[in-house]
C-alpha cells in the first residue's frame, strides 16, 4: 500500500490533531516519480521535538485501521459488539475514534475491477463522517470521471485494507498500543469462542493488526532464523554478530482451573436442551472434573485440545511436536515439553510443517502467545474493549512464568568471538532492539502491510543509528513483489540524512493553540551533514552539550573581559574542552584579537 491523504473531520479532533488537520503523504507528481523510478523500499521519517504530535499521526492511523478491521470481522466477542440494552458502548460501526476522517491510499485491485494510472494500482478513499459509517470510494475507475462509491462484502473490503497493521514502541505509547491491545484480546475471545462451543479453529488470528511489543521478541528471532537464509540474515551478523541459533525449548502447559465465570461461556444457550453441570463435562472434550485434597471438585479445562492432534494431525502443536528433536510430558504440571536442537533437518522441518512460510509459524507462536491472557476476566475484557485509557496495559496482570499457556526457554545463539553460545538475555538492549526492529521487518517482508515503529532506534549506537534506513532496505523486495509503507518518529538526524525531503515529515506544533502542523525540509536532506539536519530541523545550533557550552560561555566572558593573557586563556581552554567548532570559533576570535594588538602598536 501506499498513504496519499489523511484528513480529520472529528469536530473534536484526534488528540493535537485538529478537525480539519490535513496531510498529503505524496503529492501527485512526487507519486509518479516514485513509481517511475522503483527506487525500493523507503520509510517515512518523522521528526521534530518531543511533544510535537509525531506519534499522533501513527496513533491515529492505528486507530483508524482499527475501526475498519473491527467492521469487517467474523468473530466477535459478545462484551465487545453494541447492544442498546445489554451493552451499550459496545463496539458501533458508525461511532468512531477519530470519529470523522477521510483517508486516501494505493492498494491492489479487486479482480474484477478496471483501474487507470498508478501503476495498475486502486487509488481507494473511505470517508467516515460524524456518526455514519464508514463508505467506500474508488478514485481511478477506468470507466468513471468522477469517484465510485462502493458497496462491499466482508471479503471484498477486507482485501483493500492492508495486510497486517504493525505497530511497535520503544517506550511506553499507550495511545498507538491501545487499538492493538484489544485487538489480542478479539483474538483471545475468537479462540475461546471455538474452544467453549467446537467450532473449527483456523490456527492462526482473523485479525491483522498486530503490536509486536518485547513479549514478541522471541518468536520474531526463532522465524527468522529457522526460515530465512544467510543472505537475508547477514545484518544479524554484521551488526551484531549473532551467527546460528543453536538450541531452544518450548514449554506449553495443556490445562488451566476454570473459574465459575469461564465455566459459564460452556453452558449451551438453548433453553429447550437444559444442561447439568455434570452432562457439560461428560459432553465437553476439552473439560474434566477432579478433586482436590479437601474433596472439593474442581474444574480444569484443555486449553490447547483445538490446537493438538494426532501425529500426522495439521494442527499447530502437533506439528511443533513433529519439528521437535525431543518432546516430553511433564505429567506434575501437565505440561508439554518440546526441545529443539537446530541443524538443517530441524529447519527443514519447520518448512515442511508451516507451509515454508515464516510467518505461518509465526501466528502459531501468537496464538499460544494470546493465551497467556486467560487468567483475564470478562468484565475486565469489556472494559478494555470500551477503554479511552492511556493506561490499558497497567491493568492487565503479568502471569508467572509457570503459569503462561506457552513460554521460550533456553534461546542459545552462536556469536562471533564467543567460544559458547549466548541465551538470548544476555544480548544488550540495543542488541535486542535491533534484532526485533529489523526482525519483524523479515517477517513481514512480502505483505502489503502498514508498519508504525515509534522510535524503533533509541538504544542504538551512532554507527547502527547511521546504517538503520539501509539495513532497513536490505530487509524488504527490491522486485516490487510486495508493496510495504512505514512511518517511523525518531530524533535522530541519520534517518533524515538517508531519506529525502519528500519522505521527511517535519513536525511542529503552535505554542498558543497546540495545533500540530507538518512540512518537509526547505533543503535536500538526503546526505546533508548531521550538523546541517541537526540546526534546521531540529533547532539546534549547538554542536555540543549545554554543560560544555556553559564552560565554554565563561572562557568567552574572561576573554571579552580583557584583562587576562590571551596565552593563558588559549592554554586553559585546550585543557578544558575537547574540540569542536565552538571551541575554534572562540580561539579564532583570541588569535584575530591578538593580531589586531599588533597592527595598532606597529
Amino acid at each position: 500500500m501506499k498513504l496519499l491523504r489523511l484528513k480529520i473531520t472529528d469536530p473534536k479532533g484526534f488528540r493535537s490533531l485538529p478537525c480539519d488537520f490535513e496531510h498529503h503523504f505524496r503529492t501527485e507528481w512526487t507519486l509518479q516519480e516514485e513509481l517511475e523510478s522503483n527506487e525500493g523500499f523507503t520509510p517515512f521519517v518523522c521528526a521534530g521535538p518531543n511533544g510535537s504530535g509525531k506519534s499522533n499521526l501513527l496513533e491515529v492511523l492505528g486507530a483508524i485501521f482499527y475501526h475498519m478491521e473491527c467492521l469487517y470481522l467474523e468473530n466477535l466477542p459478545e462484551s465487545f459488539a453494541y447492544d442498546e440494552e445489554s451493552n451499550p458502548h459496545g463496539f458501533q460501526g458508525t461511532s468512531a475514534i477519530p470519529d470523522g476522517f477521510e483517508l486516501e491510499y494505493l492498494t491492489s485491485p479487486l479482480p474484477e475491477w478496471a483501474v487507470t494510472g498508478y501503476g495498475e494500482m486502486a487509488r481507494v478513499c473511505v470517508k467516515k463522517a460524524p456518526g455514519l459509517a464508514p463508505v467506500w470510494w474508488l478514485m481511478n475507475h477506468e470507466d468513471a470521471e468522477q469517484p465510485t462509491e462502493l458497496t462491499l462484502g466482508r471479503t471484498y473490503a477486507r482485501q483493500l485494507l492492508p495486510d497486517f497493521v504493525l505497530g511497535y514502541s520503544s517506550g511506553e505509547n499507550e495511545i498507538l498500543s491501545l487499538p492493538f491491545f484489544k485487538m489480542r484480546f478479539i483474538q483471545l475471545d475468537e479462540y475461546w469462542n471455538a474452544l467453549s462451543q467446537q467450532l473449527p479453529y483456523p490456527g492462526y488470528p482473523e485479525t491483522r493488526m498486530a503490536y509486536l511489543d518485547n513479549s514478541f521478541s522471541q518468536a520474531i528471532l526463532l522465524c527468522n532464523f529457522l526460515f530465512q537464509d544467510d543472505d537475508t540474515l547477514q545484518p544479524f551478523r554484521e551488526d551484531v554478530g549473532i551467527e546460528a541459533l543453536k538450541e531452544f525449548r518450548i514449554v506449553l502447559r495443556r490445562t488451566i482451573e476454570l473459574s465459575p465465570e469461564q465455566l459459564d461461556s460452556f453452558v449451551s444457550d438453548n433453553e429447550s436442551k437444559p444442561q447439568t453441570l455434570e452432562s457439560i463435562i461428560k459432553d465437553h472434550p476439552a473439560l474434566n472434573a477432579e478433586l482436590d485434597e479437601l474433596g472439593n471438585i474442581r474444574y480444569r479445562l484443555n486449553l490447547l485440545q483445538l490446537l493438538e492432534g494426532d501425529e500426522k494431525s495439521s494442527r499447530l502443536v502437533s506439528a511443533l511436536k513433529r519439528c521437535a528433536t525431543l518432546s516430553f510430558e511433564d505429567d506434575a504440571n501437565d505440561s508439554l515439553i518440546l526441545d529443539y536442537w537446530v541443524n538443517k533437518a530441524t529447519k527443514e522441518a519447520f518448512r515442511e510443517n508451516f507451509s515454508y512460510n515464516p510467518l505461518s509459524l509465526f501466528q502459531a507462536f501468537q496464538v499460544l502467545l494470546t493465551l497467556n491472557l486467560y487468567t483475564v476476566s470478562d468484565s475486565l475484557k469489556a472494559d478494555v474493549y470500551q477503554s479511552k485509557s492511556h493506561y490499558v496495559s497497567e491493568t492487565i496482570p503479568t502471569l508467572a512464568s509457570d503459569q503462561r499457556i506457552m513460554r521460550f526457554k533456553f534461546v542459545r545463539f552462536s556469536k562471533e568471538g564467543c567460544d559458547e553460545p549466548l541465551m538470548l538475555k544476555e544480548l544488550s538492549d540495543g542488541e535486542h532492539q535491533l534484532l526485533h526492529s529489523l526482525g519483524l521487518c523479515l517477517l513481514f517482508r512480502n505483505t502489503n502491510s502498514l508498519f508504525l515503529l515509534d522510535e524503533p532506534e533509541t538504544h542504538f549506537n551512532p554507527d547502527w543509528r547511521a546504517n538503520f534506513i539501509s539495513r532497513l532496505r536490505q530487509c524488504f523486495p527490491k522486485d516490487g513483489s510486495a508493496s510495504q509503507e512505514m512511518l517511523i518518529t525518531t530524533h535522530t538526524p541519520f534517518l533524515i540524512s538517508d531519506s529525502k525531503p519528500t519522505k521527511v515529515l517535519v513536525f511542529s506544533k503552535d505554542t498558543n493553540t497546540g495545533e500540530v502542523s507538518i512540512s518537509h525540509p526547505d533543503y535536500n536532506t538526503l546526505g546533508a551533514s548531521i550538523n546541517k539536519i541537526t540546526m534546521s530541523t531540529f533547532g539546534k545550533r549547538e554542536t555540543i552539550g549545554a554543560y560544555a557550552q556553559g564552560i565554554l560561555d565563561d572562557l568567552r566572558l574572561r576573554f571579552e573581559k580583557g584583562d587576562e593573557d590571551n596565552e593563558a586563556l588559549i592554554d586553559e581552554i585546550h585543557k578544558q574542552l575537547g574540540d569542536s567548532v565552538e571551541k575554534l570559533l572562540l580561539l579564532k576570535a583570541i588569535i584575530a584579537s591578538e593580531d589586531d594588538n599588533i597592527e595598532e602598536d606597529s
